[in-house]
């Protein structure tokens, strides 16, 4: 039952007020504020307008000559379609130092090597090492008590239905949290290996905690180099999925299949150049590739938690390879720039995946092209203002050769005060 979690909030809250010794000569308070407004055409022949405020106080401490405590919530109100209000307990993190060893517990921030498999904030402890050898870390967390929408956990058919559902606080405990997964993870790396090679791996599981009747388990084997020649530095990844998944039978929903075994894969190649001039410039070519269905045996690659690398066509990294251009500037102290361009290709035919077009296509393998260009300004270190807007463009692929574009215009406004 969910609702024994609010019962574990409460004793660690407590747990951590009676053990950590507060010095209120060393604390910090910290209040951020952002606005945002959406105009798109999403809605189809209607303009789709969405519109959000958020407050995010932060408290943050030292515990001893090598810890620190930070604890840091959310209040969203916004519009999209109808009203909403969501409260969420964002980063809490009690962090401490032994000599070469250290280690995090409360609600952290974790990344895989290729940041598209498992990233954002858990539930749970990290235990790191530094070393010649490099730096060592095993970390496990627990999703269930994550906000969903935050969390944005869809491996399944059942996950992706409870984070479309609308916040309901007449049944709060089955609509608010997250997926029920335990998430681990041992991961190593070292930042000069021969003083030219970065190295980045990790090997990461899930298992499926819920109740449901559909069940997938997942393990992630992870590798990333980064080589810097010069103003360049080339980047290479890859992942090897394992996966046992469970469904109901076709018709009859009161039994399930066994476990059936699948294997995937998922590719990164990043080339980045900051061009030799006066203004802080960078472009960069980004490759994303993740496996759709092969056979019986070797098909989608499943992340743990959904990434979108497109602005307007939001796709999950799920038998799709995404092609991205990007450049980037600070044409002045306070002003910069980003501007760019993806091309999205699916690797399948039959893999689901929720694209934001609904139109049935053509079985076209070539979604289409979109641009989206961003200038931010920041007048003084507090303040910051955001204006993007851009197109995805359909007519650019063979699967909706015939749908219009699709438009988004976004301006955010960001306060922080220390």
């Amino acid at each position: 039952m969910r609702m024994i979690h609010y019962k574990y909030v409460g004793l660690l809250f407590t747990v951590f007020m009676f053990l950590l010794p507060l010095s209120l000569g060393a604390y910090d308070f910290g209040l951020l504020t952002n606005q945002h407004v959406g105009i798109s055409n999403s809605a189809g022949d209607d303009n789709a307008f969405e519109y959000s405020a958020g407050i995010l106080p932060r408290f943050s401490f030292l515990v001893g000559e090598t810890g620190s405590f930070i604890i840091s919530a959310g209040l969203t109100l916004g519009y999209d379609e109808k009203f909403y209000f969501v409260p969420e307990l964002m980063r809490t993190e009690f962090s401490m130092r032994f000599g070469a060893w250290g280690i995090r517990a409360g609600r952290i921030n974790y990344s895989d090597p290729l940041s598209f498999i498992a990233e954002g904030l858990f539930d749970g402890a990290q235990l790191t090492h530094s070393s010649p050898f490099g730096r060592f870390g095993f970390g496990a967390w627990y999703t269930g008590l994550l906000y969903k929408r935050t969390a944005n956990i869809t491996m399944t058919a059942e996950d992706a239905g409870l984070y479309s559902s609308d916040l309901d606080y007449g049944d709060f405990s089955n609509t608010y949290f997250a997926p029920r997964r335990l998430l681990f993870s041992l991961d190593w790396e070292h930042p000069s290996v021969g003083k030219l090679l970065r190295l980045k791996t990790a090997l990461t599981g899930q298992v499926d905690l819920s109740d449901k009747e559909e069940k997938y388990n997942s393990q992630y084997l992870i590798l990333k180099a980064g080589i810097p020649v010069n103003n360049f530095l080339f980047e290479v990844g890859g992942s090897l999925e394992t996966a046992q998944h469970k469904s109901p039978l076709a018709g009859d929903e009161s039994s399930s299949e066994d476990f059936s075994f699948n294997m995937a894969m998922a590719f990164d190649l990043g080339i980045f150049w900051t061009l030799p001039v006066d203004i802080i410039s960078k472009i960069s070519f980004n490759c994303h590739y993740a496996s759709g269905k092969i056979n019986d045996n070797f098909g989608q690659f499943v992340p743990v938690t959904t990434k979108y690398y497109g602005e307007i066509f939001q796709s999950k990294m799920t038998g799709i390879t995404v092609l991205a251009l990007n450049y980037s500037a600070r044409l002045a102290q306070s002003l910069g720039t980003n501007i760019a361009a993806s091309y999205f290709v699916r690797n399948d035919l039959v893999t689901y995946n929720s694209y934001p077009i609904k139109t049935e296509g053509d079985d076209g393998y070539f979604l289409g092209g979109e641009i989206f260009a961003k200038l931010i300004w920041s007048p003084v270190s507090d303040i910051q203002f955001s204006l993007g807007g851009g197109a995805f463009i359909p007519a650019m692929g063979d699967n909706w050769p015939d749908e219009k574009p699709k438009w988004r215009v976004d301006l955010s406004a960001i306060l922080a005060l220390y």
